[in-house]
């Protein structure tokens, strides 16, 4: 099945307004029939915390899922989350330079399985992990990497998943990446006020059917680059 297919069985589908799509550029990626999430994958803006610290950061990922874990438990959007691990693949190339790295690196993810971004993204960075040596991933809920997603928010600041934290080998946060893949993350963090939020979800979903997962992949292996190059990328906004 393809992925347009995928996207179509696990979310409803909306109409982009005309006038919003004619007034905006960025919605040019936008295909005939995009779809709208019904759930919002981000929660309500809460009092800003201090960033958590490393050993929190260790004793979250040791207690999290394994993703085929993570995979066996989900229940909303179950069907969406099997076709698209099973249909996850991730470029010889980009496989290529997160091998270069080498070192033990490790994503923790806080994700939930009603989130539709979630379920566009983790099974890309799953797949990266199973093909890398010395990469793991493991995933936690909300209610238990709120502090994480606290001090990791969006650009407008929000706290969301998918929220992807890369630690080292001593467990300390060298990067993030927050809910969305970084061309679509600035596309949304631009017209998120200006256009209704059906016609936003419905452009970030038409972006997820026409990328099949390569730009998370690659700002995945970017963030692995740069982390070993000895500087931490992380886009994120703060607590309003």
């Amino acid at each position: 099945m393809s992925i347009v297919s995928l996207v179509a069985a696990a979310l409803l589908p909306t109409t982009v307004l005309a006038s919003e799509a004619s007034n905006h550029d960025a919605f040019r990626f936008l295909a005939p029939h995009a779809f709208a999430s019904t759930v919002m994958c981000e929660s309500t803006p809460v009092l800003r915390h201090q960033r958590a610290a490393d050993s929190t950061l260790k004793s979250l990922f040791d207690a999290g899922q394994p993703f085929p874990e993570f995979l066996a438990a989900a229940k909303a959007r179950r069907e969406g989350w099997l076709r698209m691990a099973d249909s996850a693949r991730v470029d010889d190339a980009l496989l290529a330079r997160a091998r270069a790295v080498g070192g033990r690196w490790r994503f923790l993810v806080i994700a939930i399985d009603a989130c539709g971004d979630s379920m566009n993204s983790v099974p890309y960075l799953a797949k990266l992990a199973e093909l890398v040596p010395g990469l793991e991933l493991r995933i936690v809920l909300p209610v238990n990497g709120r502090a994480v997603q606290q001090t990791h928010r969006s650009m407008d600041g929000r706290t969301a998943t998918p929220t992807i934290v890369l630690l080292d080998e001593t467990d300390s946060d060298r990067g993030c990446i927050v809910e969305l893949p970084r061309e679509i993350r600035h596309w949304a963090h631009g017209v998120r006020t200006t256009v209704s939020s059906d016609s936003l979800h419905a452009g970030i979903r038409a972006f997820y059917a026409r990328n099949r997962g390569q730009a998370i992949a690659a700002e995945a292996v970017e963030l692995l680059e740069t982390a070993k190059a000895g500087r931490a990328v992380c886009e994120r906004g703060e607590a309003k």
